[in-house]
């Protein structure tokens, strides 16, 4: 049996294919509001919540103290949710690889799977939904046995707390009844993804190589494991079960 109840992933990038789409519509919404930035800057703060990353970039461009500073953020987040909202409605929205296996595996082991992300909770509903991932989700976003996930959560369910926070990941917990920060795996695919892991305190902090950041970029930071994509992780997660259970 394994030692762990939950396992906590993120979405665009780890469980849902993401070539750059996201950075691109970024960039789109910095340009069209005049918010100068670059792709590897933007890029650094992927997963993080997109408010969040917009008013670190205006404060670093023209200061919290600008008079125009509120009113520009909140231009560049229009633009930037009108722009990422088409481009989910109106493009391809597909799986990575071996998500929907790696989701099965998990069900058929009793692990509860929970979706989190730094998206606020309109376009996660268009993504769900466009995938069919929203089978089956009650009004809190909570599924059950005939479901394909079992939990959505966004920084929009804690308070605008997302990562590297853990609140995400400590919020899934308390849905499910889990206590011990060991029995939850988290994998994303950014270092805020490795940071929200590490001050949860899960069991298995892990993450792709095959989303946002390359292997080089993400193993500066603590991990318990990178992966090249999630077909790995039935057989890390036995392994690491294995060593556990032996000692």
């Amino acid at each position: 049996m394994l030692p762990y109840q939950l396992v906590v992933f993120d979405m665009a990038g780890t469980t849902v294919q993401d070539n750059h789409e996201v950075e691109d519509c970024f960039y789109e919404a910095a340009v069209q509001t005049g918010l100068e930035a670059t792709r590897s800057r933007i890029n650094a703060m992927h997963g993080i919540p997109k408010k969040i990353v917009i008013e670190t970039l205006w404060d670093e461009y023209i200061g919290k103290g600008h008079p125009e500073f509120e009113t520009k953020v909140e231009a560049t987040f229009a633009a930037f949710k009108t722009i990422l909202e088409t481009h989910y409605l109106t493009h391809p929205v597909r799986p990575t690889i071996a998500a929907i296996e790696t989701f099965a595996w998990l069900k058929s082991q009793g692990v509860k799977i929970a979706l989190n992300t730094g998206f606020y909770r309109e376009v996660v509903n268009i993504i769900l939904q466009r995938l069919g991932w929203d089978h089956n989700l009650d009004e809190n976003y909570l599924g059950n046995a005939d479901s394909i996930i079992d939990l959505s959560l966004t920084p929009s369910e804690t308070g605008g707390k997302g990562r590297p926070h853990p609140d995400m990941i400590l919020k899934a917990m308390q849905i499910f009844d889990i206590e011990d920060p060991r029995k939850v795996v988290k994998i994303g695919d950014t270092p805020s993804d490795l940071q929200e892991g590490k001050l949860a305190g899960v069991g298995l902090n892990l993450a792709v190589t095959s989303g946002s950041h390359t292997r080089e970029e993400l193993e500066v930071w603590e991990n318990d494991g990178l992966m090249d994509s999630l077909a790995e992780l039935p057989a890390l997660m036995l392994e690491k079960s294995a060593i556990l259970n032996a000692g």
